[in-house]
C-alpha cells in the first residue's frame, strides 16, 4: 500500500509540473502573464489534492483546544466509600461483552463494554463535519444504577471518517492523519485504567 501511495504521489507531482510548464508556455505564446498562469496552474493541481489540509488542521485544532480532555468526576475510592460494601458483591461480566450501536446515519457508533453489574465503559465516535475528515471520540465510565459519569475523555483524530473507514481520504491522504489532541494519548491511558480499576473491583467470580 506504501508503494502505492508513493508512487501515486510521484504520478501526480509528474503530472502537475507538466500542466504547469503547459500553462506557461500558453501563456508565453499568447502574451499573457507566465507568473500568473504557471502560479494559477500550480495552485489548481495543489488544491485537487490538498484542498483539505490547512482547514482540517485548522479544524482540528479549534477542537481540541475547545472541547478535549480528561475529567474524573469521582474516583474509584470515592465511589467505594459512597457505596460501601458494594464492590465486595460485584460480579464481573465474563468475556467483558460489548453492545454495538450505530447512529447519525452511520456517521456515529456507540460500543459499550459491560465490566460489571455497576459499571460500563463507554466508547463513542462520531464524524464532525461530513466535509472533513476529523472523528470526535468520547469515553466514559459510568455507574448504570445511579446514571452518574465517574470519569470522561475527549479526543479527536484526523485523517478517517467513521461513515467510510475505508474510502477517502482513508490511507491515501496520510499527511492527515493525526490520532490525538496534544496530551491525548496519555488522556486515553488515564481512561483505560480507570476502566481497569473499575471492572477489578469485582472480585468474587464472574457470570456466566
Amino acid at each position: 500500500m506504501g508503494l502505492v501511495v508513493f508512487g501515486a504521489i510521484g504520478l501526480y507531482l509528474l503530472l502537475s509540473i507538466a500542466v504547469v510548464v503547459g500553462a506557461i508556455s500558453y501563456a508565453r505564446r499568447n502574451g499573457k502573464s507566465a507568473k500568473r498562469w504557471g502560479s494559477g496552474a500550480a495552485l489548481v493541481m495543489y488544491l485537487l489534492v490538498f484542498w483539505d489540509h490547512i482547514p482540517t488542521l485548522v479544524t482540528h485544532k479549534y477542537y481540541c483546544g475547545k472541547e478535549a480532555g480528561f475529567w474524573v468526576y469521582k474516583t474509584v475510592d470515592q465511589w467505594k466509600a459512597e457505596n460501601p460494601g458494594v464492590a465486595d458483591t460485584l460480579i464481573a461480566t465474563k468475556g467483558t461483552p460489548t453492545k454495538y450501536e450505530p447512529f447519525d446515519d452511520g456517521h456515529g457508533k456507540r460500543n459499550t463494554y459491560l465490566l460489571n453489574d455497576r459499571f460500563n465503559w463507554i466508547v463513542s465516535q462520531q464524524d464532525i463535519s461530513g466535509l472533513l475528515p476529523i472523528i470526535r471520540t468520547e469515553q466514559e465510565v459510568k455507574d448504570i444504577q445511579k446514571n452518574e459519569v465517574l470519569v470522561r475523555y475527549i479526543d479527536f483524530g484526523t485523517g478517517n471518517s467513521v461513515k467510510d473507514t475505508v474510502g477517502p481520504p482513508g490511507p491515501l491522504k496520510f499527511w492527515l492523519h493525526n490520532g490525538n489532541c496534544v496530551g491525548g494519548a496519555v488522556n486515553k491511558s488515564k481512561l483505560i485504567h480507570f476502566a481497569d480499576d473499575a471492572e477489578n473491583l469485582s472480585t468474587q467470580g464472574e457470570k456466566k
